[in-house]
C-alpha cells in the first residue's frame, strides 16, 4: 500500500445485527460493549444484534453502537491494520479518529459519544427539525437556496459529502422552502431524510453547553496520526482545538468533499472504512477515482484483508 487514510462512518449507517461476529469472538470487544452498557443503563448489545430497528436509530442509542462497531474492528485488527497517514471520521465517526490516533482511549471515546448521542437527543426534543439530501447542485447554489429560505425558518447546509450531494438541515419549514428553491435552481432531486433533528444546524446549540463542561474533563493527547477534521476539512494536531471542535462540530457542516480533497492532495491512494455499511468508501470512489478503497465491517472482511 502506498499512503493510506482510514475513516469512521456516522450516523445512519446502523443496522440490526452489526458488530455481532465481532462480539462473539473477543473478550475485549465484549468489555467494550459492557462499558457501554453500564453508561447508558441499556443493554447496547442487545439493542445492536437484536434491534428492534427502531429503537436502534434512535441518536441515543445509534451513535455508540456505531462507534462500539467501529472500535469493535480495531480492537480485533490490532497491528494488522495497515499504518494510516491520516485519519477522519464522519461527525460522530470523529470521535473513531480521536481514538485510533491515541488522542483519547476507547472508554474515554465510548462515554464520550455516549454524553454526545443524549445531549443532541435532548436538543431534538427542544427543537423540532429535519433534514434533506440535494442532489445534483453545487455549493454557491445550494447555499444561496439555504439564506434565501430562512425567511421560513431556519435551515443550512449540514454535510458536504460530494461536490454535488449535500445535506441542509433546519426547522421543517425552512428545510421545505429551501428543498423547493433548489429545485428551482436546477437540483436533479430533494430527498427527505428519516432522522431524529435538525443536526450539525443551530437547532443543536443547546447541545454545545453540556458537551463543552464534558470534554473540559477529558484529557486530549496530541494525536499520533495527522486528523483531518469535519469543522475545516483540513488536519489539526492541537488537542485543546481538536477538544473545541468537537463541541463546535455539532452545530457546523460536516466538510466531507474537503476532506476527500485534502486526502487527494496528499497523495492517499488507499481509504479503509472501519465500521458498519459502505457509505464512505462509496463517497470516496466518486472523488478519489483511482485509490484502493476497502470496507471494514464483519470478521470475514478482516479475514480477506492483505
Amino acid at each position: 500500500m502506498g499512503k493510506v487514510a482510514v475513516v469512521f462512518p456516522g450516523q445512519a449507517s446502523q443496522y440490526v445485527g452489526m458488530g455481532k461476529d465481532f462480539y462473539e469472538s473477543d473478550v475485549e470487544v465484549r468489555r467494550l460493549y459492557e462499558i457501554a452498557s453500564d453508561e447508558i443503563g441499556e443493554d447496547i448489545a442487545r439493542l445492536s444484534f437484536d434491534g428492534p430497528g427502531d429503537t436502534l436509530t434512535r441518536t441515543r442509542f445509534t451513535q455508540p453502537a456505531i462507534l462500539l462497531h467501529s472500535l469493535a474492528v480495531l480492537t480485533v485488527l490490532k497491528d494488522r491494520l495497515p499504518q494510516a497517514d491520516l485519519t477522519a471520521g464522519h461527525s460522530l465517526g470523529e470521535y473513531g479518529s480521536l481514538a485510533l490516533a491515541g488522542v483519547i482511549d476507547f472508554e474515554s471515546a465510548i462515554k464520550a459519544v455516549i454524553r454526545r448521542a443524549s445531549l443532541m437527543e435532548e436538543a431534538c426534543r427542544k427543537n423540532d427539525g429535519t433534514m434533506a439530501a440535494i442532489m445534483g447542485l453545487d455549493e454557491e447554489k445550494t447555499a444561496d437556496a439555504c439564506r434565501e429560505a430562512s425567511a421560513k425558518g431556519v435551515v443550512v447546509p449540514a454535510n458536504f459529502n460530494s461536490e454535488i450531494q449535500i445535506v441542509i438541515s433546519g426547522e421543517n419549514s425552512g428545510v421545505e422552502e429551501a428543498c423547493r428553491l433548489c429545485k428551482e435552481k436546477g437540483a436533479k432531486k430533494t430527498i427527505p431524510l428519516n432522522v431524529g433533528g435538525a443536526f450539525h444546524s443551530p437547532l443543536m446549540e443547546s447541545a454545545c453547553d453540556g458537551m463543552k463542561d464534558y470534554l473540559e474533563k477529558v484529557e486530549y493527547q496530541v494525536p499520533r496520526i495527522d486528523i483531518v477534521t469535519n469543522v475545516t476539512g483540513e488536519v489539526e494536531r492541537d488537542p485543546e482545538v481538536l477538544k473545541s471542535l468537537q463541541v463546535k462540530q455539532l452545530t457546523a457542516p460536516v466538510r466531507w468533499y474537503h476532506t476527500l480533497q485534502y486526502f487527494g492532495q496528499n497523495g492517499i491512494d488507499t481509504v479503509i472504512e472501519i465500521g458498519p455499511g459502505k457509505v464512505l468508501v462509496g463517497l470516496a470512489k466518486r472523488e478519489l477515482k483511482s485509490a484502493r478503497l476497502i470496507n471494514l465491517d464483519t470478521l470475514k472482511d478482516l479475514e480477506e484483508l492483505t
